[in-house]
Protein backbone atom coordinates (compact mmCIF):
# COMPACT_ATOMS: atom_id res chain seq x y z
CA UNK A 1 0.00 0.00 0.00
CA UNK A 2 1.42 3.53 -0.99
CA UNK A 3 2.37 5.76 2.05
CA UNK A 4 0.28 8.44 2.89
CA UNK A 5 3.16 10.27 3.08
CA UNK A 6 3.73 10.53 -0.56
CA UNK A 7 0.26 11.61 -1.31
CA UNK A 8 0.72 14.05 1.29
CA UNK A 9 4.32 15.56 -0.26
CA UNK A 10 2.62 15.22 -3.69
CA UNK A 11 0.21 17.27 -3.27
CA UNK A 12 1.87 19.75 -1.15
CA UNK A 13 4.27 20.04 -4.42
CA UNK A 14 1.23 20.78 -6.31
CA UNK A 15 0.27 23.40 -3.71
CA UNK A 16 3.62 25.45 -3.31
CA UNK A 17 3.74 24.97 -7.37
CA UNK A 18 0.58 26.86 -7.66
CA UNK A 19 0.81 29.33 -4.99
CA UNK A 20 4.45 30.57 -6.15
CA UNK A 21 2.83 30.56 -9.75
CA UNK A 22 0.76 33.18 -8.60
CA UNK A 23 3.75 35.03 -6.38
CA UNK A 24 5.72 35.03 -9.35
CA UNK A 25 3.50 37.58 -11.15
CA UNK A 26 2.50 39.59 -8.22
CA UNK A 27 5.52 39.73 -6.20
CA UNK A 28 8.87 39.53 -8.14
CA UNK A 29 10.60 41.77 -5.38
CA UNK A 30 11.04 38.75 -4.03
CA UNK A 31 13.08 36.79 -6.43
CA UNK A 32 15.84 35.25 -4.76
CA UNK A 33 13.30 33.40 -1.98
CA UNK A 34 10.98 32.49 -4.69
CA UNK A 35 14.12 30.72 -6.29
CA UNK A 36 14.83 29.27 -3.22
CA UNK A 37 11.28 27.77 -2.99
CA UNK A 38 11.11 26.55 -6.56
CA UNK A 39 14.64 24.64 -6.17
CA UNK A 40 13.30 23.10 -3.06
CA UNK A 41 9.93 22.30 -4.41
CA UNK A 42 11.52 20.45 -7.87
CA UNK A 43 13.10 18.07 -5.31
CA UNK A 44 10.26 17.52 -3.34
CA UNK A 45 8.35 16.56 -6.50
CA UNK A 46 11.08 14.40 -7.30
CA UNK A 47 11.49 12.61 -4.40
CA UNK A 48 7.49 11.94 -4.12
CA UNK A 49 7.31 11.33 -7.64
CA UNK A 50 10.40 8.54 -6.98
CA UNK A 51 8.84 6.91 -3.69
CA UNK A 52 5.59 6.67 -6.10
CA UNK A 53 7.62 4.72 -8.95
CA UNK A 54 9.03 2.44 -6.82
CA UNK A 55 5.29 1.08 -5.88
CA UNK A 56 4.36 -1.06 -8.70
CA UNK A 57 0.51 -1.31 -7.30
CA UNK A 58 -1.89 1.00 -9.29
CA UNK A 59 -2.82 3.52 -6.36
CA UNK A 60 -6.14 5.19 -7.20
CA UNK A 61 -5.02 8.26 -5.16
CA UNK A 62 -1.64 8.66 -6.18
CA UNK A 63 -3.04 8.17 -10.20
CA UNK A 64 -5.25 10.72 -9.10
CA UNK A 65 -2.63 13.14 -8.50
CA UNK A 66 -0.61 12.50 -11.70
CA UNK A 67 -4.39 12.90 -13.34
CA UNK A 68 -4.31 16.99 -11.96
CA UNK A 69 -0.53 17.08 -13.22
CA UNK A 70 -1.48 16.01 -16.62
CA UNK A 71 -4.47 18.25 -16.30
CA UNK A 72 -2.43 21.74 -15.02
CA UNK A 73 0.54 20.79 -17.79
CA UNK A 74 -1.78 20.36 -20.52
CA UNK A 75 -3.57 23.77 -19.52
CA UNK A 76 -0.80 26.13 -19.34
CA UNK A 77 0.74 24.19 -22.44
CA UNK A 78 -2.35 24.90 -24.46
CA UNK A 79 -3.16 28.95 -22.95
CA UNK A 80 1.08 29.70 -23.81
CA UNK A 81 -0.09 28.16 -27.68
CA UNK A 82 -3.13 29.95 -27.97
CA UNK A 83 -1.47 33.09 -26.98
CA UNK A 84 1.15 32.92 -29.30
CA UNK A 85 -1.02 31.29 -32.21
CA UNK A 86 -2.99 34.19 -31.70
CA UNK A 87 -0.51 36.53 -33.20
CA UNK A 88 2.18 34.04 -35.47
CA UNK A 89 3.69 37.10 -36.80
CA UNK A 90 4.50 38.34 -33.31
CA UNK A 91 6.08 34.81 -32.09
CA UNK A 92 8.11 35.54 -35.90
CA UNK A 93 9.33 38.60 -34.72
CA UNK A 94 10.13 37.30 -31.53
CA UNK A 95 12.56 34.59 -33.18
CA UNK A 96 14.38 36.62 -35.04
CA UNK A 97 15.45 38.84 -32.03
CA UNK A 98 16.81 35.19 -30.59
CA UNK A 99 18.39 34.53 -33.95
CA UNK A 100 20.26 37.69 -33.82
CA UNK A 101 21.56 37.52 -30.57
CA UNK A 102 22.43 33.39 -31.12
CA UNK A 103 24.09 34.26 -34.32
CA UNK A 104 21.95 32.05 -35.77
CA UNK A 105 20.76 34.85 -39.04
CA UNK A 106 20.66 31.95 -41.54
CA UNK A 107 17.37 30.94 -40.55
CA UNK A 108 15.48 34.27 -40.58
CA UNK A 109 13.73 33.17 -44.09
CA UNK A 110 12.18 30.39 -41.95
CA UNK A 111 11.53 32.28 -39.20
CA UNK A 112 7.71 31.83 -39.53
CA UNK A 113 7.27 28.25 -40.05
CA UNK A 114 9.49 27.41 -37.55
CA UNK A 115 7.24 29.89 -34.72
CA UNK A 116 3.94 28.13 -36.54
CA UNK A 117 5.42 24.77 -35.74
CA UNK A 118 6.55 25.57 -32.50
CA UNK A 119 3.32 27.29 -31.49
CA UNK A 120 1.55 23.59 -32.91
CA UNK A 121 4.24 21.57 -30.49
CA UNK A 122 2.64 23.04 -27.64
CA UNK A 123 -0.52 22.92 -28.46
CA UNK A 124 -0.04 19.19 -29.72
CA UNK A 125 1.27 18.34 -26.16
CA UNK A 126 -1.31 20.29 -24.11
CA UNK A 127 -4.36 18.92 -25.73
CA UNK A 128 -3.01 15.29 -25.76
CA UNK A 129 -2.35 15.98 -22.54
CA UNK A 130 -5.50 17.13 -21.37
CA UNK A 131 -7.44 14.77 -23.78
CA UNK A 132 -5.23 11.46 -22.27
CA UNK A 133 -4.12 11.14 -26.29
CA UNK A 134 -0.67 9.21 -26.26
CA UNK A 135 -0.32 10.25 -22.43
CA UNK A 136 3.30 9.09 -22.64
CA UNK A 137 4.51 10.72 -25.62
CA UNK A 138 2.82 13.61 -24.52
CA UNK A 139 4.69 13.61 -21.71
CA UNK A 140 8.23 13.03 -23.51
CA UNK A 141 7.10 15.91 -26.03
CA UNK A 142 6.54 18.03 -22.98
CA UNK A 143 10.02 17.35 -20.83
CA UNK A 144 11.76 17.87 -24.06
CA UNK A 145 10.08 21.45 -25.22
CA UNK A 146 10.60 22.33 -21.12
CA UNK A 147 14.19 21.58 -20.91
CA UNK A 148 14.58 23.99 -24.53
CA UNK A 149 12.20 26.65 -22.51
CA UNK A 150 14.17 25.96 -19.17
CA UNK A 151 17.37 26.80 -20.35
CA UNK A 152 16.86 29.05 -23.19
CA UNK A 153 15.05 31.47 -20.26
CA UNK A 154 18.00 30.82 -18.14
CA UNK A 155 20.39 32.15 -20.45
CA UNK A 156 18.00 35.20 -21.29
CA UNK A 157 18.21 35.61 -17.43
CA UNK A 158 21.64 35.74 -17.10
CA UNK A 159 22.79 37.61 -19.68
CA UNK A 160 19.65 39.68 -20.63
CA UNK A 161 20.06 38.19 -24.33
CA UNK A 162 16.16 39.33 -25.20
CA UNK A 163 14.11 41.72 -22.89
CA UNK A 164 10.77 39.40 -23.42
CA UNK A 165 10.71 35.77 -24.64
CA UNK A 166 7.16 35.87 -25.74
CA UNK A 167 6.36 33.17 -23.99
CA UNK A 168 2.73 34.17 -23.29
CA UNK A 169 2.99 36.23 -26.98
CA UNK A 170 1.34 40.04 -26.18
CA UNK A 171 -0.88 38.56 -24.03
CA UNK A 172 1.48 38.59 -20.59
CA UNK A 173 4.42 40.34 -20.29
CA UNK A 174 7.05 39.19 -17.80
CA UNK A 175 10.38 39.87 -16.92
CA UNK A 176 13.47 37.38 -17.71
CA UNK A 177 13.71 36.31 -14.36
CA UNK A 178 10.07 35.50 -13.51
CA UNK A 179 9.83 33.48 -17.17
CA UNK A 180 12.67 31.35 -15.78
CA UNK A 181 11.12 30.66 -12.52
CA UNK A 182 7.78 30.09 -14.06
CA UNK A 183 9.62 27.49 -15.88
CA UNK A 184 10.75 25.89 -12.50
CA UNK A 185 6.81 25.97 -11.64
CA UNK A 186 6.19 23.75 -14.73
CA UNK A 187 9.33 21.67 -14.05
CA UNK A 188 7.79 20.71 -11.37
CA UNK A 189 4.70 19.69 -11.78
CA UNK A 190 5.38 17.86 -14.58
CA UNK A 191 8.59 15.78 -12.88
CA UNK A 192 5.99 13.25 -11.24
CA UNK A 193 4.62 12.56 -15.26
CA UNK A 194 8.23 12.11 -16.03
CA UNK A 195 8.98 9.76 -13.18
CA UNK A 196 5.71 7.65 -13.47
CA UNK A 197 4.46 7.85 -17.48
CA UNK A 198 4.50 3.74 -16.91
CA UNK A 199 0.46 4.66 -15.11
CA UNK A 200 -0.28 6.83 -17.97
CA UNK A 201 -2.50 4.71 -20.35
CA UNK A 202 -5.26 5.28 -22.60
CA UNK A 203 -7.77 2.08 -23.85
CA UNK A 204 -8.28 3.59 -27.42
CA UNK A 205 -6.10 1.97 -30.07
CA UNK A 206 -3.75 3.83 -31.95
CA UNK A 207 -5.14 4.76 -34.70
CA UNK A 208 -8.48 6.01 -32.67
CA UNK A 209 -5.87 8.44 -30.86
CA UNK A 210 -4.07 9.22 -33.60
CA UNK A 211 -7.49 10.58 -35.22
CA UNK A 212 -8.34 12.45 -32.47
CA UNK A 213 -4.74 14.07 -32.04
CA UNK A 214 -4.78 15.20 -36.23
CA UNK A 215 -8.29 16.67 -35.95
CA UNK A 216 -7.05 18.93 -32.94
CA UNK A 217 -3.73 19.53 -34.93
CA UNK A 218 -5.57 20.87 -38.46
CA UNK A 219 -7.80 22.89 -36.28
CA UNK A 220 -5.17 24.66 -34.66
CA UNK A 221 -2.96 25.05 -37.57
CA UNK A 222 -6.12 26.88 -39.42
CA UNK A 223 -6.54 29.09 -36.51
CA UNK A 224 -2.89 30.06 -37.01
CA UNK A 225 -2.94 30.58 -40.64
CA UNK A 226 -6.14 32.31 -40.43
CA UNK A 227 -4.41 34.67 -37.51
CA UNK A 228 -1.87 35.61 -39.77
CA UNK A 229 -3.64 36.28 -42.87
CA UNK A 230 -6.58 38.62 -41.15
CA UNK A 231 -4.99 40.09 -38.01
CA UNK A 232 -5.13 38.29 -34.34
CA UNK A 233 -8.91 37.34 -33.73
CA UNK A 234 -8.56 38.13 -29.93
CA UNK A 235 -5.62 41.39 -30.06
CA UNK A 236 -3.79 41.67 -27.00
CA UNK A 237 -1.77 44.93 -28.04
CA UNK A 238 -2.48 48.51 -27.50
CA UNK A 239 -3.82 49.00 -30.51
CA UNK A 240 -6.82 47.28 -30.43
CA UNK A 241 -10.47 48.09 -31.96
CA UNK A 242 -12.33 50.29 -29.39
CA UNK A 243 -9.60 51.78 -27.45
CA UNK A 244 -8.99 55.26 -26.63
CA UNK A 245 -5.60 56.34 -27.94
CA UNK A 246 -4.88 59.69 -27.12
CA UNK A 247 -6.34 59.69 -23.77
CA UNK A 248 -4.58 62.03 -21.42
CA UNK A 249 -1.87 60.70 -19.10
CA UNK A 250 -1.74 62.14 -15.39
CA UNK A 251 1.57 63.95 -16.52
CA UNK A 252 4.24 63.87 -19.60
CA UNK A 253 5.54 60.82 -20.52
CA UNK A 254 8.90 60.16 -21.43
CA UNK A 255 9.64 56.97 -23.77
CA UNK A 256 12.95 56.01 -24.05
CA UNK A 257 14.27 53.31 -26.54
CA UNK A 258 17.24 51.14 -26.21
CA UNK A 259 19.47 49.79 -29.18
CA UNK A 260 21.64 47.54 -29.61
CA UNK A 261 25.00 47.42 -32.34
CA UNK A 262 24.96 44.75 -34.56
CA UNK A 263 28.75 44.31 -34.53
CA UNK A 264 29.87 45.08 -31.02
CA UNK A 265 26.70 43.93 -29.10
CA UNK A 266 26.98 47.75 -27.33
CA UNK A 267 23.66 49.01 -25.85
CA UNK A 268 22.41 52.65 -25.62
CA UNK A 269 19.42 54.57 -24.48
CA UNK A 270 17.86 57.42 -26.67
CA UNK A 271 15.03 59.72 -25.11
CA UNK A 272 12.51 59.62 -28.31
CA UNK A 273 13.18 60.75 -30.61
CA UNK A 274 15.70 61.83 -29.84
CA UNK A 275 17.87 59.49 -31.97
CA UNK A 276 19.24 59.44 -35.39
CA UNK A 277 16.38 57.44 -36.76
CA UNK A 278 16.51 58.96 -40.42
CA UNK A 279 20.53 58.39 -40.51
CA UNK A 280 19.95 54.93 -42.58
CA UNK A 281 23.69 54.73 -42.57
CA UNK A 282 23.51 54.24 -38.44
CA UNK A 283 20.06 52.40 -38.49
CA UNK A 284 21.79 49.51 -40.80
CA UNK A 285 24.27 48.98 -37.45
CA UNK A 286 22.20 49.35 -35.01
CA UNK A 287 18.45 47.12 -34.00
CA UNK A 288 15.49 48.16 -31.74
CA UNK A 289 16.15 46.19 -28.66
CA UNK A 290 13.93 47.27 -25.51
CA UNK A 291 11.80 50.24 -24.97
CA UNK A 292 10.61 51.68 -21.43
CA UNK A 293 8.48 55.30 -20.18
CA UNK A 294 8.22 57.41 -17.24
CA UNK A 295 6.08 60.02 -16.28
CA UNK A 296 2.51 59.43 -17.37
CA UNK A 297 0.68 56.15 -18.58
CA UNK A 298 2.09 54.51 -21.44
CA UNK A 299 -0.88 54.29 -23.99
CA UNK A 300 0.80 54.55 -27.33
CA UNK A 301 4.06 52.66 -27.57
CA UNK A 302 4.48 54.88 -30.63
CA UNK A 303 6.01 58.13 -31.59
CA UNK A 304 5.39 59.89 -35.78
CA UNK A 305 7.68 62.03 -37.20
CA UNK A 306 7.52 64.00 -40.41
CA UNK A 307 10.83 64.15 -42.14
CA UNK A 308 11.65 67.56 -40.42
CA UNK A 309 11.82 65.34 -37.31
CA UNK A 310 9.14 66.63 -35.72
CA UNK A 311 6.78 64.70 -33.46
CA UNK A 312 3.10 64.67 -35.70
CA UNK A 313 1.61 61.58 -33.10
CA UNK A 314 -0.41 64.30 -31.41
CA UNK A 315 -2.05 65.46 -34.88
CA UNK A 316 -2.41 61.58 -35.98
CA UNK A 317 -4.57 61.18 -33.08
CA UNK A 318 -6.47 64.09 -33.16
CA UNK A 319 -7.73 64.08 -36.06
CA UNK A 320 -11.37 63.49 -37.88
CA UNK A 321 -11.85 60.16 -39.93
CA UNK A 322 -8.02 59.22 -40.16
CA UNK A 323 -6.95 56.26 -42.56
CA UNK A 324 -3.18 55.47 -41.39
CA UNK A 325 -1.33 52.47 -43.85
CA UNK A 326 1.93 51.44 -41.74
CA UNK A 327 4.46 49.36 -43.40
CA UNK A 328 7.63 48.02 -41.39
CA UNK A 329 9.43 47.20 -44.87
CA UNK A 330 7.37 49.22 -48.49
CA UNK A 331 9.61 46.85 -50.32
CA UNK A 332 7.18 43.97 -49.46
CA UNK A 333 4.38 45.52 -50.70
CA UNK A 334 2.48 43.92 -53.95
CA UNK A 335 1.93 45.88 -57.17
CA UNK A 336 -1.98 44.05 -56.03
CA UNK A 337 -1.65 45.81 -52.79
CA UNK A 338 -0.47 48.93 -54.10
CA UNK A 339 -3.25 48.97 -56.17
CA UNK A 340 -5.62 48.16 -53.23
CA UNK A 341 -4.11 51.34 -51.54
CA UNK A 342 -4.51 53.80 -54.66
CA UNK A 343 -8.46 52.92 -54.77
CA UNK A 344 -8.59 53.43 -50.95
CA UNK A 345 -7.00 56.78 -51.09
CA UNK A 346 -8.44 57.78 -53.92
CA UNK A 347 -12.35 57.15 -52.70
CA UNK A 348 -10.76 58.40 -48.88
CA UNK A 349 -10.24 62.01 -50.78
CA UNK A 350 -13.56 62.00 -52.82
CA UNK A 351 -15.08 61.66 -49.00
CA UNK A 352 -12.76 63.78 -46.97
CA UNK A 353 -11.36 61.59 -45.05
CA UNK A 354 -7.08 61.99 -44.31
CA UNK A 355 -4.92 58.96 -45.36
CA UNK A 356 -1.31 59.05 -43.91
CA UNK A 357 0.94 56.57 -43.51
CA UNK A 358 3.33 55.50 -40.88
CA UNK A 359 6.63 53.70 -42.11
CA UNK A 360 9.68 52.66 -40.86
CA UNK A 361 12.03 52.92 -44.06
CA UNK A 362 14.33 56.02 -44.70
CA UNK A 363 13.07 59.08 -46.48
CA UNK A 364 15.57 58.03 -49.90
CA UNK A 365 13.15 55.04 -50.09
CA UNK A 366 9.87 56.54 -50.11
CA UNK A 367 11.00 59.31 -52.37
CA UNK A 368 11.85 56.38 -54.78
CA UNK A 369 8.42 55.03 -54.34
CA UNK A 370 6.88 58.19 -54.62
CA UNK A 371 7.96 58.42 -58.65
CA UNK A 372 5.98 55.46 -59.25
CA UNK A 373 2.97 55.69 -57.15
CA UNK A 374 2.01 59.45 -56.60
CA UNK A 375 -0.79 58.92 -54.02
CA UNK A 376 1.99 58.23 -51.56
CA UNK A 377 1.99 61.40 -49.71
CA UNK A 378 1.75 62.49 -46.32
CA UNK A 379 4.65 60.05 -44.90
CA UNK A 380 5.20 59.82 -41.62
CA UNK A 381 8.23 57.89 -39.75
CA UNK A 382 8.53 55.40 -36.83
CA UNK A 383 10.27 52.56 -35.28
CA UNK A 384 9.46 49.17 -37.25
CA UNK A 385 9.05 47.53 -33.98
CA UNK A 386 6.45 49.91 -32.71
CA UNK A 387 4.58 50.06 -35.96
CA UNK A 388 4.38 46.27 -35.95
CA UNK A 389 2.25 46.52 -32.83
CA UNK A 390 -0.42 48.80 -34.77
CA UNK A 391 -1.23 46.29 -37.23
CA UNK A 392 0.42 43.22 -37.82
CA UNK A 393 0.32 43.08 -41.40
CA UNK A 394 2.80 44.59 -43.64
CA UNK A 395 0.92 46.37 -45.10
CA UNK A 396 -1.74 47.54 -42.81
CA UNK A 397 -4.35 49.46 -42.62
CA UNK A 398 -6.13 51.33 -39.60
CA UNK A 399 -8.92 53.67 -38.92
CA UNK A 400 -9.11 56.57 -36.28
CA UNK A 401 -11.28 59.21 -35.28
CA UNK A 402 -9.78 61.35 -32.54
CA UNK A 403 -7.36 58.86 -31.22
CA UNK A 404 -10.28 56.06 -30.89
CA UNK A 405 -9.43 53.33 -33.29
CA UNK A 406 -12.65 52.10 -35.29
CA UNK A 407 -11.20 48.86 -37.68
CA UNK A 408 -8.11 47.73 -38.33
CA UNK A 409 -7.29 45.21 -41.90
CA UNK A 410 -4.47 43.52 -43.08
CA UNK A 411 -3.91 43.93 -47.01
CA UNK A 412 -5.56 40.68 -47.52
CA UNK A 413 -8.70 42.45 -46.40
CA UNK A 414 -8.06 45.82 -47.09
CA UNK A 415 -11.85 47.21 -47.80
CA UNK A 416 -12.70 47.33 -51.50
CA UNK A 417 -15.99 47.70 -53.72
CA UNK A 418 -18.88 47.74 -51.79
CA UNK A 419 -17.10 46.99 -48.60
CA UNK A 420 -15.35 50.24 -49.29
CA UNK A 421 -18.56 52.38 -49.79
CA UNK A 422 -19.68 50.95 -46.37
CA UNK A 423 -16.67 52.22 -44.63
CA UNK A 424 -17.86 56.00 -45.43
CA UNK A 425 -20.81 55.88 -44.79
CA UNK A 426 -20.26 54.72 -41.34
Amino acid sequence: MMKKSVIFLSWLSIAVALASAVGIYFLPQYSLWFLMVLLGNMLLAAFAGASARRDITSEAKYYRVLVVCRLLVGALFIFSSFTKGVDPLGTKYKMLDYFTVYGITWLNDFALVLAMLMILAEFIVGICLITNIFPRLAVLGATLLMIFFTATTLFDALYDLVPDCGCFGTAIKMSNWQTFYKNLVIDAVLLPLILNNRRLINRLTWRGQFVIGFFYALVFMGFQIYNYRHLPVVDFMSWKVGRQMNAEPVEETRIYLTYRNKATGETQEYLSPNYPWNDSVWMSQWEFVDQRTEGGADYLGFSALDEDGNDVTDMILSTENLLMFTSHDLSKVTEEEWEKIRSITEASEQHDYTVVWAVADEPETVERLREKHDFLYEVYYGDALEIKTIVRFNPGLIWLDNGLVKDKWSAIDFPQGKKLDKLFVE
